[in-house]
């Protein structure tokens, strides 16, 4: 270290002692937190450096983010990871995966976004929301050090960047066994990226969603998502479009690691007899749990190859070669199962009883998931008396989403801001700094796309909301519906099971 650099850690370190003298509280983290750039300027940003013809620099960023923090990337090549992108389920197969290992004996960390009611569910340890006192004492450690090394006022990572580095943080010092990681947009740029040896990645169903970012066509997407492939890794994914799989398996040869199609999970054997019996039992999550079963199995054969035999060339739990005939798992031990059966995951697929309603919770956004969000409604859902409650945010088209629930006869149609209530504070997990008059004309869009679909002279009855908090009260106060879908964001999702389930975040 020359004498500059000495100099530099010194003054760094004495400042972070003395930030940290005193105690700062949750809420007050969570304020820092919102107070850091929005994930919507963000994407904004790399859309405006896409029509420049501008490098994104979100792995360089990381990396000097990390440092900064104490961590180099050869401290966070000592991290095994299970890298999980894909447009949808990635957050299933990623809770899954989780959970198997952790049913096998092993200390996992999980890494997951968005949240749906405290920013706290985005790190877990050992299946568990990381309590309010240990985000609270990693996060103002991480923060203390970011603040006091900046170069310039303001040079800080963004809100999901920050808890990127937060996440790789909590894991390595509370020495996890193994993380699963899942993609936040994307994957060659996004921010978990900045790994350089993986052990295990996977991909699930590709569809296109974030257009503005990834590209307009599935072969686009499908580049984006197998950017996480690394040399050496074991890569798995589902039956995908030709034109997809034909990408993902040029990627793949490219960087040379395996890329194994996972079967389907009905050809599975048990032992013991013992059957699998998913939380959900719908083809798409089906579909989810095998990809989760072979990311886990393919894990514990390289952490167990790594452990048991020093003579292969294995670095974090990499094999140079591997039989393939031994790289897809078909019969399951019973650890494998209970760990899939008792996985839990809000906010997808989610049927909650309450005394005026029973309400059918999916985050769906894009069109093949909506398509499946719709189909399980309507077989799960026997009654007529029927109401919808949705918002879309980000870039997506509200009438690609709403198309797949026009065959549903909804008496009522909420079109809400995705909050919970009017009033939101800088201290509360979900407040948006977006402006009322844009999720207001977000709101009015969603309805005329919502007339425009309406065939037969069938008409909803349909009403604009500030908040999730009032659709709820309408429909409880007026006895207006029995079934109640809501769906369309996973924020809006949060923002509802704050109020129907307001312990999701203690659990």
């Amino acid at each position: 270290m020359t004498f500059v650099g000495l100099r530099r850690y010194l003054l760094v370190s004495r400042v972070i002692v003395r930030m940290s003298s005193s105690k700062f509280s949750y809420e007050e983290a969570v304020k820092k937190l919102n107070l850091l750039q929005s994930n919507k300027s963000t994407i904004e940003q790399i859309r405006k450096d896409i029509k420049l013809g501008q490098k994104c620099t979100n792995i360089e960023d990381m990396e000097k983010y990390l440092h900064r923090t104490g961590v180099t990337l050869s401290m966070l090549d000592q991290l095994s990871v299970i890298h999980v992108a894909g447009t949808k389920g990635k957050g299933s197969t990623s809770a899954m995966c989780e959970s198997v290992l952790r049913y096998h004996g092993y200390k996992t960390g999980f890494y997951s976004s968005p949240h749906l009611v405290a920013v706290r569910e985005r790190i877990r340890l050992n299946g568990c929301i990381v309590d309010k006192e240990t985000f609270s004492k990693h996060f103002h450690d991480v923060y203390d050090r970011l603040y006091a090394s900046q170069s310039y006022e303001g040079d800080m990572p963004k809100y999901f960047a920050f808890l990127t580095v937060l996440a790789y943080n909590v894991f390595l010092k509370e020495k996890v066994d193994v993380a699963i990681v899942e993609v936040g947009i994307g994957g060659v740029v996004d921010y978990t990226n900045v790994l350089r040896k993986v052990p295990v990645v996977g991909i699930t169903a590709l569809g296109l969603d974030h257009t503005s970012i990834l590209g307009t066509t599935l072969p686009e997407i499908a580049e984006a998502k197998a950017g996480i492939m690394k040399t050496g890794c074991e890569a798995y994914t589902v039956q995908q479009p030709t034109d997809a799989m034909e990408v993902l398996e040029r990627v793949a040869n490219h960087v040379q690691c395996s890329l194994h199609v996972v079967p389907d999970y009905k050809t599975y054997t048990f032992e013991n007899g013992l059957k699998l019996q998913l939380p959900v039992e719908i083809e798409a999550y089906c579909l989810n749990a095998s990809l989760a079963i072979q990311l886990a199995h393919a894990w514990m054969r390289k952490n167990k190859t790594h452990i048991l035999n020093n003579t292969i060339n294995i670095s974090n739990g990499i094999c140079e070669k591997e039989s393939k005939e031994n790289s897809v798992i078909r019969k399951l031990p019973n650890k494998t199962i209970k760990g899939l059966s008792g996985c839990k995951w809000p906010g997808r697929y989610q049927v909650i009883e309450t005394e005026y309603s029973t309400f059918y919770l999916d985050g769906a956004h894009t069109k093949e998931s909506m398509e499946i969000c719709a189909q399980w409604f309507e077989h799960n859902s026997r009654c007529q008396d029927k109401s919808l409650i949705f918002s879309a945010t980000g870039d997506r088209d509200a009438e690609v989403l709403l198309t797949p629930l026009k065959f549903v006869n909804f008496k009522k149609v909420y079109f809400v801001i995705p909050t919970a209530f009017k009033e939101i504070s800088d201290k509360n997990d979900n407040y948006s700094i977006m402006e009322y008059r844009d999720l207001i004309a977000r709101c009015q869009k969603n309805e005329e796309a919502w007339n425009r679909l309406q065939e037969n002279g069938k008409r909803s009855k349909v009403t604009i909301l500030e908040c999730v908090s009032d659709a709820l009260s309408c429909i409880k106060q007026n006895n207006e519906s029995k079934s109640v879908l809501i769906t369309g964001s996973l924020h809006l999702v949060g923002a509802a099971l704050s109020i129907i389930d307001p312990n999701l975040g203690e659990n």
